[in-house]
């Protein structure tokens, strides 16, 4: 007679052949012991078994090509100084202020990115999150192709079966994997009419999904979904809905496992992107624009003595960074189970569109469709192919700017606040107010108003205020989500009002 606990990853078996009971060893050896699994999960091809890229493996384009390609892909000048050149010059991503201060997309009055629609779950506890960096042995971007067989079956197949260390590709990469893949690859052009309405968009989607799953039909394992022939008579579809569109039909057509999504598109660009299209389905990423912005920008000396390899291998570094910081918010996690799992929540998107192209995940603000997304990619296409359009715009986005995107936190009115506070003004403040009560919709609460009555209920017969704060509770925020300083501030305020102070799970200090 045994008695104990399973500890984390531990199991027991039963035997009834033979009459014994296994413990976690004991199953994991015999398990472990049947098939040579050591030579089974080794030796498999990796990049550098592939042969070299034919021609120039760099992404390149005229300057004015480059910025056209750049507008109608929205992006700013914004994005290559504070997103694309720290990540060149530093391998990191670039640091910022926590929140935003711009609208939701469904709310901006300016054409926004697809990615911008979707919000990144992660695990809400109060313990700190999983740190990528010190997990590392545990957490993995590691992306296989060919192993699409049995997962019971226990014959060798080696041979069939590559492992990139992330799914993350340059433009070298790209070539490398369609010359490596030959004849299983079928390339889905990503753009469709500049001309007509929304119905274009939908015809298009349609389309690729019918290209992709003839392909697959066909023996095609390797789908290459591109948007690279945008032209002035042709529109590109985000990488986001193109990718969705692909994975969704092929899971409902049950051929999703026969085959590989590689999405080669204009729009990624942030370390966001890569996490959306991953999410929805993608198996590798390519940002050749993104690439070609860096291409351009080292030929005109900004990156010093880097070499374009250099400034390439360190966005690269900087973006595989960013996705297991990324993946780590929920936790310990692997690159393949983040692959398709939906791990958003859609913020304005429609919901005919959502249950379309991305089932499961939620989304309780309902939005914009197919016709407002044909609408924004219509905008910045039309612009983009402008014959005075011959810069990039500067953007707005991340910074205020004059012409774009509202900030609710403008320096105009942070200064008000500021003198109000530090010269007990009224006046002031109700500037302040005034300001904030004038500015465009930024959060779904601007669409909100109070629906006051005609007529007020009697003083007399209203709560007093030392009661109401008796109701008043601050958040229970531990000790070391805060600083001592700020803990104790929040506990005093709560006193002297009457209200009541959560220690958090740290408890309180003693000496209070």
């Amino acid at each position: 007679v045994a008695k104990g606990r399973l500890g984390p990853g531990q199991m027991i078996a039963v035997d009834l052949d033979e009459g014994i009971v296994l413990e976690d060893r004991a199953v994991k050896d015999r398990i472990a012991g049947e098939q040579d699994y050591a030579a089974m999960t080794g030796e498999f091809l990796t990049l550098d078994d592939l042969p070299p890229a034919p021609g120039d493996p760099v992404v390149r384009y005229p300057r004015a090509e480059l910025t056209r390609r750049q507008v109608a892909a929205g992006q700013t000048l914004e994005d290559m100084e504070l997103i694309l050149s720290p990540m060149v010059e530093g391998g990191k991503e670039a640091i910022g202020s926590m929140g935003d201060d711009t609208p939701l997309a469904v709310i901006s009055d300016k054409p926004r990115l697809i990615s911008q629609f979707f919000r990144q779950n992660f695990s809400q506890v109060t313990n700190p999150p999983i740190d990528s960096l010190r997990e590392r042995h545990v957490m993995s971007l590691k992306t296989r192709f060919g192993n699409l067989a049995n997962i019971l079956d226990v014959r060798d197949q080696r041979e069939h079966v590559l492992v990139l260390d992330s799914p993350v590709l340059t433009g070298a990469m790209w070539e490398r994997l369609k010359t490596h893949f030959g004849r299983s690859v079928a390339e889905i052009d990503c753009t469709f009419e500049a001309d007509g309405g929304p119905e274009r968009l939908r015809a298009a989607i349609q389309r690729i999904r019918n290209q992709a799953e003839q392909a697959v039909r066909e023996g095609k394992s390797e789908l290459f979904l591109t948007d690279e022939n945008v032209s002035e008579d042709r529109v590109a579809i985000a990488g986001v809905l193109a990718a969705a569109a692909v994975h969704t039909h092929l899971v409902r057509r049950g051929l999703r496992s026969y085959a590989s999504i590689n999405v080669r598109t204009a729009e990624c660009l942030d370390t966001h992107y890569y996490a959306v299209l991953i999410g929805v389905g993608a198996t590798t990423v390519n940002a050749y624009l993104a690439e070609a912005s860096i291409a351009d920008r080292h030929a005109r000396g900004l990156f010093g003595d880097l070499s374009i390899e250099q400034c390439l291998d360190r966005h690269r570094v900087a973006v595989e960074e960013g996705l297991l910081k990324i993946i780590s918010k929920m936790g310990i996690a692997v690159i393949s189970s983040y692959r398709g799992g939906y791990n958003f929540e859609a913020v304005g998107l429609s919901r005919a569109l959502v249950n379309d192209l991305f089932p499961g995940m939620p989304a309780k603000i309902s939005g914009e469709g197919y016709a407002s997304l044909h609408l924004n990619a219509k905008l910045r296409h039309d612009t983009a192919f402008d014959d005075d359009i011959v810069t990039l715009p500067i953007g707005g986005f991340y910074r205020q700017r004059a012409d774009g995107e509202t900030h609710a936190y403008s320096a105009q009115l942070m200064h008000l606040l500021q003198t109000a506070v530090a010269t007990d003004s009224y006046s002031s403040y109700l500037q302040f107010s005034r300001g904030v009560a004038d500015l465009p919709p930024v959060y779904l609460r601007d669409l909100l108003q109070f629906n006051f009555p005609s007529e007020g209920v009697p003083i007399d017969q209203v709560e007093a205020i030392t009661e109401i704060r008796k109701r008043f509770v601050t958040p229970g925020m531990s000790l070391g989500a805060l600083s001592p300083e700020a803990h104790e501030t929040l506990a005093i305020a709560m006193n002297r009002i009457g209200a009541k102070a959560v220690s958090g799970e740290g408890g309180e200090d003693v000496v209070r």
